[in-house]
């Protein structure tokens, strides 16, 4: 891998990874329609760690205020826990099912899952859902009414991505909005809920990139960083995008995708 192709690996993953629209889709997508080699789902469970500093910097006081509270707790229990340290534990309760999915299904994540095939099904399948539940949602409960079944539920949703094309904001989004969640408040939680997670997947393969032969440090360290800042950009945006809009956007997005993805299937140009 070039380290031209590192950077636009990282950009794709960091725009991708916090919209619903999948960031292993798209970076599936990017290098079979500019005929690169697949980098494969190590490569890209480690070119998340780029998303997860973006995630980690802009929610550094949110996740220092829980840390504290969950630290506090340990050391008192004589009292009810906070808010905080409830949230923090709805954040690593909330990563449990996904840790269950990756184990269980690892070999297949890293090969028949990554079919073409499967990921356009899962653009459509995905954005249909979410416009089912656009149009049926209340949008009325806020962040701090989340509770643990809510936190357990929307953590089964995110067992789904791994299949590459259902997307981890995506399936969260999907399911926190279901819950009753505004649409701000359950991409809030999605993005906090994507740390544990993407940390453990980062960690999981990376000796896998740390022995492969075509990428070097320096290659690596540039996908990273690209990651990193366009990942701190989209999640910046899409909050203030869904303060005042829907996901509909989104759903057209990814049907349109997945359509496109079938036809050239369909006909042998990809």
């Amino acid at each position: 891998m070039t380290m031209f192709q590192s950077l636009i690996l990282g950009l794709v993953q960091g725009v991708t990874e916090f919209l619903p629209i999948s960031s292993n889709a798209h970076l599936r997508i990017v290098t079979a329609l500019l005929r690169w080699p697949d980098p494969g789902a190590a490569y890209t469970a480690v070119l998340q760690w780029g998303s997860l500093l973006a995630v980690i910097g802009y929610f550094l006081p949110d996740l220092g205020r829980m840390l504290r509270a969950g630290l506090a707790y340990l050391k008192d229990r004589s009292k009810p826990p906070s808010q905080d340290a409830r949230e923090l534990l709805y954040l690593i309760l909330g990563t449990a099912p996904a840790c269950v999915a990756g184990l269980l299904f690892r070999h297949a994540i890293e090969g028949s899952l990554r079919s073409l095939w499967v990921i356009a099904s899962a653009l459509i399948v995905v954005a249909l859902l979410l416009a089912v539940v656009e149009r049926r949602a209340s949008h009325t409960r806020h962040f701090n009414d989340i509770r643990l079944r809510d936190a357990l539920l929307i953590g089964c949703a995110q067992a789904f991505s791994i299949i590459p094309g259902v997307s981890r904001s995506g399936s969260t989004l999907l399911a926190a909005m279901a819950l009753g969640l505004t649409r701000e408040a359950a991409a809030r939680f999605s993005f906090l809920l994507s740390v544990p997670i993407v940390f453990l997947a980062g960690a999981f393969e990376f000796r896998k990139v740390l022995h492969a032969h075509d990428l070097h440090a320096g290659t690596m360290a540039i996908g990273l960083v690209a990651a990193a800042v366009a990942g701190y950009a989209s999640i910046a945006w899409l909050l203030r995008f869904l303060r005042v809009r829907s996901t509909i956007p989104f759903v057209i997005y990814r049907i349109a995708l997945g359509a496109l993805l079938l036809g050239l299937l369909a006909t042998g140009r990809l």
